[in-house]
């Protein structure tokens, strides 16, 4: 069996698996798998509302995706995306209610800067910390989540004058569009999508056109034989974790400019960021890979409200399902050892 063709079976053999055991599952429970897919299937592909839902929520997913991957691709383990991505949510609401007189041409690109930068500091402490004094990145990023959550929450008391919540954004910093919101009955879809796919392709074309995306993934292999080859590898730490954190601030932004064009203390950690960790896994840190990532987390985690709704199942036996689902997918590596053990069963026969 053919390399091209393992490839394709494995993801669709996967999510089969997954559907299988997720309907045995809720078969024992005591619940129709066959109403729970239909619900799954109508709360993602529905009507154009649920499309353009799905889609708004695939949108921080891939950013999310990307900045862990373009860390494991540089050979760091970035937990602190979470942190990361709440930090660019606040400093891209903040940005976008402080200026009222902007035109939106500056005004949006000023506000999506502005999460970049933030996400980028709140990157650049692990990196530091990393390069000059050997600390782990895992430990410190999973601190910052903290720090960042609850730094953030005291600035929205101070910009809210005591409220948990800040005002709406202008309009001159937000990503939606009335062309979108028609084209799918009202929903939240917004540009960000664009943004989104766009860095994609700047991940890869960073990684693999580029000198300095040569270097991060040589520091990322081998950072011995990086640093004998003349190469910087403090400095290329801590760039890794700045581009990293630049990712995660904006999906920050999807959420502060497009999504709820607002931030609230209530709602403490998003768990965008903590997913992300797995679809970047999911996609095998490649760009093209966390679309696919993205897409199934978000499909899944937006088609999933529809369950409790239209087929009366409980939400802790849905999020069974999802997550089983989720798990025969990343096990793909399983699955592609089975069938190549198959075909080379057949061939010997």
């Amino acid at each position: 069996m053919s390399n091209r063709v393992t490839n394709i079976l494995v993801p669709i053999v996967s999510v089969i698996l997954g559907l299988i055991v997720g309907a045995i599952i809720m078969l024992v429970s005591g619940f129709s798998p066959i109403d729970g897919y239909i619900a799954l299937w109508n709360g993602i592909f529905g009507d154009a509302y649920t499309i353009g839902e799905t889609i708004r929520q695939i949108t921080p997913y891939i950013l999310a995706g990307l900045a862990v991957a373009f860390a494991f691709r540089s050979g760091l383990f970035n937990i602190g995306v979470e942190g990361q991505l709440i930090v660019g949510w606040f400093a891209a609401a903040y940005v976008g209610l402080v200026f009222e007189d902007l035109p939106k041409i500056i005004h949006l690109p000023l506000s999506l800067i502005a999460a970049m930068l933030a996400g980028a500091l709140w990157g650049f402490v692990p990196g530091l910390l990393k390069a000059k004094f050997r600390v782990h990145e895992v430990i410190v990023t999973i601190m910052m989540n903290y720090i960042a959550l609850h730094v953030t929450n005291a600035l929205i008391k101070t910009v809210s004058d005591g409220g948990d919540r800040t005002e709406r954004i202008f309009s001159s910093a937000s990503l939606r569009s009335e062309f979108l919101a028609n084209l799918t009955d009202f929903s939240r879809l917004h540009y960000g999508i664009l943004i989104a796919l766009i860095m994609v392709g700047v991940m890869w074309f960073l990684l693999e056109k580029t000198t300095l995306g040569y270097e991060l993934k040589a520091v990322g292999f081998n950072q011995n034989a990086s640093e004998y080859a003349g190469m910087n590898v403090n400095k290329n730490i801590i760039l890794a974790m700045v581009i990293s954190g630049m990712f995660a601030g904006l999906a920050g932004a999807m959420e502060a400019l497009g999504t709820f064009e607002y931030i609230s203390s209530k709602g403490g950690f998003t768990g965008i960021g903590f997913d992300g960790i797995a679809v970047a896994l999911l996609g095998m840190n490649t760009p093209l890979g966390v679309i696919f990532g993205a897409t199934l987390f978000g499909s899944l985690k937006y088609g999933a409200l529809n369950m409790p709704n239209a087929a009366g199942i409980p939400l802790e036996i849905v999020e069974i399902v999802i997550a089983v689902i989720i798990f025969f997918v990343a096990s793909g590596y399983i699955i592609r050892l089975l069938l190549q053990r198959m075909a080379s069963k057949k061939g010997a026969k």
